[in-house]
């Protein structure tokens, strides 16, 4: 045990591969224990024979109290008394059916006439994510360089941002509506305001923490403040820039599911409501699904590309390397590539 929770040292990669595994695998084993164990919740009873009671069908979910009731009355009339099985509510589906879910919500074809399909409402959920993002980045990371970079601009911007991170962004939504209309606009810019503020003050922090030795040796050679901040502050923030926009990228997606009701809704929240609606928890659980493994894809890929664009933050020897080390007999890493 001590070797598995060690305090701050690696683990091995064979390790991190199963622990990863395990941090799925666990939540699925709760969730099929409640699902699938009939003495451990189950407050609900599915009904498998009715007996003769006409306001009652087979597969029909009722309350356990309201079933040993009806029991109770069937018996005092002495008439043929209904069975059932325990079960979970409808808003609590197991997985193997929110598992074939993730297949059926793809193939089933809208109910009314006119709603998008769900890859389709997936698409406009990712172009809203991108677009708010996207704007966010474009202006939010040069405001933030230079909030870092000069005391003077940190001093005239960042109370005001600072005061305007505190409003939640969604309370922005009927001013966005009034501005943009009711279509994707306003969701975008909700999005935009979720990120925007938080994100200039992270990129900020993080070109402050950048190192002053490397400022001092450059004005030491002559370097001007332009060439300040673009050759020296900036590269020497980059690896850190790059975590902390992966980083509220994620903080965009918490923002999509209340901007894509501002308006006319739309994209995957409009699919969410829509099967709730309908009482069809499997497709919303199977939409909440497809939403977080969006978000962790995304996620990972960003964080496999940063290994190899930012190498000397993440020495990793790669496969080949690894394949000739052993061939040669050597097992040593190479050598981290020290920053400029």
């Amino acid at each position: 045990m001590s070797r598995w929770f060690s305090i701050r040292q690696d683990l091995t990669p064979g390790r991190h591969r199963l622990l990863g595994v395990f941090a799925f695998l666990l939540p699925l084993a709760v969730w099929s224990l409640f699902s699938y164990v009939p003495w451990l919740w189950h407050p609900m009873v599915r009904v498998t024979d009715p007996a003769g009671v006409s306001w009652i069908k087979p597969g029909q979910i009722l309350p356990r109290e309201d079933f040993a009731k009806l029991v109770e009355k069937q018996a005092a009339l002495a008439a043929p008394l209904p069975t059932g099985a325990p079960a979970n509510p409808l808003y609590f589906p197991p997985p193997h059916a929110v598992g074939r879910a993730l297949y059926t919500a793809f193939t089933t074809e809208p109910v009314l006439k006119g709603d998008k399909w769900l890859h389709e409402a997936i698409f406009s959920s990712i172009g809203t994510i991108f677009w708010g993002f996207t704007l966010a980045c474009l202006v939010g990371v040069p405001l933030g360089i230079f909030c870092g970079a000069s005391p003077a601009v940190a001093r005239l911007t960042e109370p005001f941002v600072d005061f305007i991170r505190y409003m939640p962004a969604p309370a922005f939504g009927a001013l966005m509506v009034a501005i943009f209309g009711i279509h994707v606009a306003p969701k975008i810019g909700i999005i935009f305001i979720g990120v925007f503020f938080p994100l200039v003050l992270v990129v900020a922090t993080t070109v402050r923490r950048a190192d002053v030795s490397l400022v001092e040796a450059a004005q030491t050679l002559g370097a001007k403040r332009r060439a300040l901040v673009l050759r020296v502050l900036v590269p020497a923030s980059l690896p850190d820039l790059y975590n902390d926009l992966r980083l509220l990228l994620g903080s965009a997606w918490t923002y999509l599911i209340v901007a894509e009701v501002v308006g006319v809704s739309s994209g995957i929240s409009f699919f969410i409501n829509q099967q709730a609606k309908y009482r069809n928890f499997d497709n919303v659980y199977a939409a909440i699904v497809i939403i977080g493994a969006i978000g962790f894809t995304t996620d990972q890929a960003l964080a496999w590309i940063g290994q190899r664009l930012f190498a000397w933050k993440n020495p990793r020897p790669s496969r080949l390397r690894r394949f000739f080390g052993r061939l040669t007999g050597s097992t040593a890493s190479p050598a981290p590539v020290a920053s400029a």
